[in-house]
């Protein structure tokens, strides 16, 4: 009975040790992770957007307003300092931004996001050609984004809607849009049968000075900046009384919104 009793013993011991040395390791498979979130603000140089007000001056010297702001930002990529790369992609991974709704404003990701030093933040701005198909947004406000099937489908990238004042002082509307544009065999280019050809406008954003840690259970919070007047003068001048109220079919001046983008972003307040 005594040897019974001391064998049994023995293996409640081995087990305690197996299961204690399991928890050990399915705790030291367990990543340490925090969270981040995405704050958007909109400025005009250094200075707050203000809307529907005729204030500011472009670098062609056009007196414009900023009545309406959507855009989307997609696939964005977290860089850390050894090498890995994190794609935010768990819940979302295309993202719409309107400041006329405040709850776009901040993007709560749902991804965890391992511990450790990151250098850089990168995104397309837009949608790029394999996710940008028609009718993937079925409710308000992403579906108003749609772009026309017969201009190439999909969604706008950005609309940026405002007021401008032309050469002869009289107020004009601006639709200034990306989104896919057009190649036509002809100059006429509102003639939707000369299409033969589509671009791809989308672009990589790579924020300067994004670089930030996580440590375990904390969230980050970053300031993404827009700066609107950057998408009027870097490397090319945007003059709105040469191009006109809208562009959609106008691939040049798409092409130079999306060359004057790369520097459009900036990073605010880590915290």
């Amino acid at each position: 009975m005594k040897v019974f009793c001391l064998r049994n013993l023995f293996l409640i011991l081995i087990m305690l040790v197996i299961f204690s040395c399991k928890k050990t390791q399915e705790k030291a498979t367990v990543a340490e992770t925090g969270h981040i979130n995405f704050l958007f603000t909109h400025n005009v140089d250094d200075q707050p957007l203000n809307t529907d007000t005729m204030m500011y001056i472009n670098a062609a010297g056009n007196l414009y307003e900023v009545n309406q702001l959507m855009y989307f930002i997609s696939d964005v990529k977290l860089y850390k300092s050894d090498g890995t790369i994190k794609v935010i992609d768990d819940w979302k991974n295309i993202n719409y931004v309107d400041i006329d709704i405040p709850s776009t404003l901040t993007w709560n990701v749902y991804d965890s996001i391992p511990v450790g030093a990151y250098d850089s933040i990168s995104f397309t701005f837009g949608i790029n050609a394999e996710k940008n198909k028609s009718f993937m947004f079925v409710n308000h406000p992403e579906s108003n984004m749609a772009w026309p099937d017969m201009l190439g489908g999909g969604y706008h990238y950005m609309m940026l809607n405002g007021k401008w004042q032309d050469s002869i002082n009289q107020i004009e509307n601006f639709n200034f849009h990306l989104g896919i544009g057009q190649l036509y065999k002809s100059n006429a280019t509102n003639c939707v049968d000369s299409i033969y050809a589509y671009v791809q406008n989308y672009f990589n954003v790579s924020l300067p000075n994004s670089s930030f840690t996580i440590t375990e259970g904390t969230t980050r919070n970053i300031e993404i900046i827009m700066n609107i007047d950057s998408w009027f003068k870097t490397p090319h001048i945007y003059n709105h009384n040469y191009w006109g109220g809208n562009i959609m079919q106008i691939q040049p001046a798409m092409q130079m919104i999306k060359e004057n983008g790369y520097d459009v972003f900036s990073v605010g307040n880590i915290n």
